[in-house]
């Protein structure tokens, strides 16, 4: 009985195999309860679907982990998709210049946010939607409310293709969970990202640049958002305004639901991954039952509000 007792406090002190555990339970049950759930296209769907949370909540991750947040990614991710078919010049038939040019603006906008924080000394909170606001409004100009259809051959071959049957959108996940993992775990950087969010006056004190960590993670922020948003315009074949709106709450669900404190300090990408699983499966399951989007709002919105609730307590420990 013990031991069963010490395996269950193991599980709650890991919340990266929880949600990984929680995941599989809801598959399975899933698989059982409702035809065609189970099924491998339908399964292969859904990590498609979740690849594109996991890869905007690499950044949010990363930047919630150093003790911020980044409400921009929503934006970011609409700018890529309405930007990138714009910049794409018809020589190219590649597609990548295109791609690069995008990922430039989503980077430089995330150093703008990393700017305003570490040298203006404005709450990320607030810089981060003060960016949002604005490129909405810029992006209303420019689109001026219609879709922008995508030609680039390498957008349309990410969002489309499926190399030895795995869809293109979930290797690229892979290898950006790869590297996110390897930045947090195996590198120096990442202890500095640890050790800011956990106790920024310490880390300063050690040596530790705020200054240039806080520009890397808005930089990495609006990269992978920058990504996550070819991603979606390769999917969908077209960019329309407010096509990464759905992205930023759940990049933070994703985020707090596989494990890492809100305050900043503690956490990792391995929980995030799960996390992404986990919410797209959720969404899959109230379609299925047509629960209306407001209930969708409200499970997500409930979810946020519980974890970080249970954020704050732990703090407070």
């Amino acid at each position: 009985m013990s031991g069963l007792v010490t395996t269950v406090r193991g599980l709650f002190r890991n919340p990266a195999l929880l949600t990984l555990i929680l995941v599989a339970l809801v598959w399975l049950v899933a698989s059982f309860s409702l035809r065609g759930f189970g099924a491998y296209g339908h399964l292969r769907y859904l990590l498609e679907l979740a690849a594109v949370i996991g890869i905007v909540a690499a950044g949010q991750t990363l930047v919630i982990i150093m003790g911020g947040i980044d409400l921009s990614v929503g934006a970011v991710i609409t700018v890529t998709a309405i930007m990138l078919p714009l910049i794409s010049p018809g020589w190219d038939a590649t597609g990548l210049i295109g791609i690069v040019g995008a990922l430039a603006i989503a980077t430089g906008i995330g150093l703008v946010n990393g700017a305003g924080a570490a040298f203006l000394r404005v709450p990320p909170i607030i810089m981060t939607l003060a960016m949002a606001t604005f490129l909405q409004g810029l992006l209303v100009i420019v689109a001026g409310g219609s879709a922008v259809s995508v030609t680039n051959k390498a957008v349309i071959w990410l969002g489309s293709a499926r190399p030895l049957g795995i869809p293109a959108g979930i290797i690229l996940w892979i290898l950006v969970s790869v590297a996110v993992l390897v930045l947090l775990h195996r590198m120096p950087m990442g202890v500095r990202f640890l050790a800011l969010g956990a106790n920024p006056v310490a880390a300063r004190l050690s040596g530790v640049s705020v200054t240039k960590n806080t520009l890397l993670l808005y930089a990495l922020s609006g990269f992978f958002a920058g990504l996550a948003g070819t991603l979606i315009l390769g999917m969908n074949r077209q960019g329309y305004v407010g096509i990464g709106d759905p992205y930023l709450l759940m990049s933070i669900a994703a985020v707090v639901l596989g494990g890492t404190s809100i305050l900043g300090g503690k956490g990792s990408y391995a929980g995030t991954i799960p996390g992404a699983i986990l919410l797209v499966t959720t969404t899959a399951l109230i379609t299925v039952v047509n629960a209306s989007p407001g209930w969708r709002s409200i499970m997500f919105g409930s979810l946020i509000l519980a974890l970080l609730l249970i954020s704050g307590r732990e703090a407070r420990r």
